[in-house]
């Protein structure tokens, strides 16, 4: 009796010094705006927040939420940790919704991660777009004594769990494990993405969050990685519901108990211990007793120390630095591997800066690497300009930037690949146009207003693209655009609203009058550009080759005359006659307003996304636009080009159009003046 009180005081002891450690880490994102207490924007938050941590329905653990509209709608996610239950799930989500509103009290956006969920929310689009900045840094403060040993054990554990989390479902992405470590110590970790995400997005994540641990927390007993999109822990003792782990696991090797030497019992009849034999095993049994109770306190006060927030990583600031991505750099060996060292048999084109090559990683992965020119007209400040603006940018309808390769005279690109090739591919050929009928065209044409609105006004950057254009649109294998090339973009600070420019690039034709005559590049150059892009996906046409009959008439000139005169579907695709004549004149319209000529007239991206998304907004009377092209205003455009010394450069050995490779990556084209 005298032990087990013993035990017991020893066993409470433990549970009141050493409560399970807590850690809550939050953000308040003050670059998306504030909003007042009693605006539209806060009743819309308090409801969807309502919403959220009442929902009885969802048993998955993911939540996702929106209230509101434009420009006051507020977008809301919620994951909990895959091994608890919903009524913990819902506890945790409410918990943090309160808690967020009262520690983030005016910001737009603001994300938390309690210790068994994250909540955040937005003013701008979250749902399937991967984010894996700001990344939070916890650490364990004790160290492991064999560093090299636990690494060995801690890499392919985690890998292991991020490919299992990767490759789940829509309702869970989330793996959890173990594995033994050396000095007798096991390693339990814990994985999870956001489901919405894809394959490629959790895995990327995950990565990224596991390339911190050496620059921060090498050698630490355990970490704890949170991004908006995923997040990943580790620990030397079990931090989560151990029914959740996989039976698969190594079970835990029981310990020997210390033998303890008995007196020979009587024979012949039954005897009760004497009293030498208990004064003799007591003893024993309240050692063995204690050196587990150590054990345990030395386990607890060892292990389970204070958790340290790092505070290197990775705020919202743009460093324009090519260091802030040297997580993405790949071997050059690696992609000569994977490209068959550039074959010919894998070259899907050719462009201003370099060819385009098509390769696979060791892990199976398809790429297509722009492997740029020596004497390329990029330079290197080119080269980082779009390696650190990429890196940044996640949204379903941008390219995906895998990585790049800095080695010697070599530079190059590591993109996602996309099976259908870009845009012009499809839209310029009589024969594969068919292939895209209306409905795909509007789904191209909405994917490309999603995307060029996130560069102008959702990312934490904000980015002029500078050369949209069909071969620019790259489509995947559901023929969804990607928008790529980011060698020419200029980044804006939130307030500015237009630059200016001594060296025009881009491509003649998709250029407003006042980039190419002045050099004056705002917002409203990439949605003159989408004005275009949208009458060449109407008409099936391109702009540079556009004739009709045996004048030369541009497309745009035609499709102002025609419009004036009350017959805009001379200028449709023959092959879409039979479409949605409203939804195409309506895009027909938007595209004019696009194109004019005074700057402040045409819309901005914002306003674009609400006109194809609400036929019951009004649109305006679209104004002469920019370039009507006949004979006389060709001759008077090349005069003015050829006096402006500030127009587009004049090297003769770049005097074409370059064609769009197969799987146009990023290859900047250039038109002199």
């Amino acid at each position: 009796m005298c032990c087990l009180r013993l035990f017991l005081s020893l066993f409470f002891f433990l549970i009141l010094i050493h409560p399970a450690t807590r850690t809550v880490a939050q953000h308040c994102n003050n670059k998306n705006g504030n909003y007042t207490s009693n605006s539209t924007y806060g009743g819309n938050l308090k409801s969807v927040l309502a919403s959220m941590s009442s929902n009885t329905e969802i048993h998955y653990g993911f939540y996702n939420f929106s209230a509101g509209e434009y420009p006051d709608k507020v977008n809301a996610i919620a994951l909990c940790r895959g091994d608890i239950s919903p009524e913990e799930c819902r506890s945790c989500v409410n918990t943090a919704s309160h808690d967020l509103l009262k520690s983030c009290p005016n910001q737009k956006e603001a994300i938390k991660w309690p210790d068994k969920c994250m909540l955040r929310y937005s003013n701008r689009d979250i749902f399937g777009v991967m984010e894996s900045r700001p990344l939070l840094a916890y650490y364990n403060t004790g160290n492991v004594s064999d560093v090299e040993g636990f690494n060995r054990v801690l890499t392919p554990l985690l890998k292991r769990l991020r490919n299992s989390a990767a490759s789940g479902n829509s309702t869970r992405k989330f793996a959890l494990g173990s594995d033994y470590a050396p000095n007798f110590q096991t390693i339990h970790a814990l994985v999870e993405c956001t489901p919405d995400l894809d394959q490629t997005d959790c895995n990327n994540c995950l990565l990224a969050a596991e390339k911190i641990i050496p620059q921060c927390c090498n050698g630490k007993q355990g970490g704890k990685y949170v991004t908006p999109s995923c997040d990943l822990r580790y620990e030397i003792y079990s931090f989560y519901d151990p029914t959740a782990e996989a039976p698969t696991q190594p079970p835990v090797l029981p310990v020997s108990p210390t033998p303890v030497l008995l007196p020979p019992p009587t024979q012949g009849k039954k005897s009760n211990p004497s009293p030498s034999a208990i004064v003799i095993v007591m003893p024993i049994v309240v050692s063995v007793v204690l050196i587990i109770c150590i054990g345990i306190c030395y386990f607890y006060l060892g292990v389970r120390k204070p958790w340290k927030k790092v505070e290197i990583i990775v705020s919202d600031e743009a460093d324009d630095e090519i260091s802030s991505v040297e997580s993405l750099q790949f071997d050059f060996g690696t992609i000569k591997v994977a490209t068959e060292n550039f074959s010919n048999a894998n070259k899907l084109g050719q462009g201003g800066f370099g060819a385009v090559y098509k390769g696979r990683l060791p892990n199976g992965q398809e790429i297509a690497v722009k492997r740029l020119l020596k004497p390329s007209g990029q330079g290197n400040l080119e080269f980082k300009n779009e390696v650190v603006l990429v890196a940044r940018l996640q949204h379903r309808n941008l390219v995906r930037l895998i990585g790049f390769c800095l080695e010697g005279n070599e530079r190059l690109l590591i993109y996602e690949f996309l099976p259908n090739s870009s845009l012009d591919k499809f839209i310029f050929d009589p024969i594969k146009r068919a292939i895209l009928d209306w409905e795909r065209r509007y789904k191209i044409i909405g994917g490309i207003v999603r995307g060029i609105h996130y560069l102008h006004e959702d990312s934490q950057l904000r980015i002029i693209h500078r050369d949209l254009k069909a071969g620019n649109i790259l489509l995947d294998a559901d023929m969804n655009p990607k928008i790529s090339d980011f060698g020419t973009a200029r980044l804006f600070v939130l307030d500015q609203t237009q630059g200016n420019t001594e060296k025009v690039m881009g491509t003649y034709g998709y250029m407003p009058p006042e980039y190419v005559m002045h050099g004056r590049f705002s917002l409203k150059t990439d949605v003159f550009s989408f004005g275009v892009l949208v009458l060449e996906i109407v008409s099936g046409t391109k702009i540079s080759s556009f004739r009709k009959g045996e004048s030369e008439e541009g497309l745009i000139s035609y499709a102002w005359k025609n419009w004036r005169e009350g017959t805009p579907l001379n200028l449709v695709d023959p092959t879409l006659r039979a479409s949605s004549t409203t939804e195409i004149l309506r895009c027909i319209h938007i595209g004019l307003l696009c194109v004019q000529e005074n700057v402040a007239d045409r819309p901005t991206m914002a306003s674009i996304l609400l006109m194809l998304n609400d036929n019951s907004i009004t649109l305006s009377v679209p104004k002469k636009p920019a370039f009507l092209m006949d004979k006389s205003t060709i001759s008077d455009m090349s005069s003015r080009r050829e006096q402006n010394t500030r127009a587009i450069r004049s090297d003769q050995s770049r005097s074409r159009f370059v064609e769009a490779s197969t799987n146009e990556a990023s290859i900047t084209e250039l038109y002199p003046r």
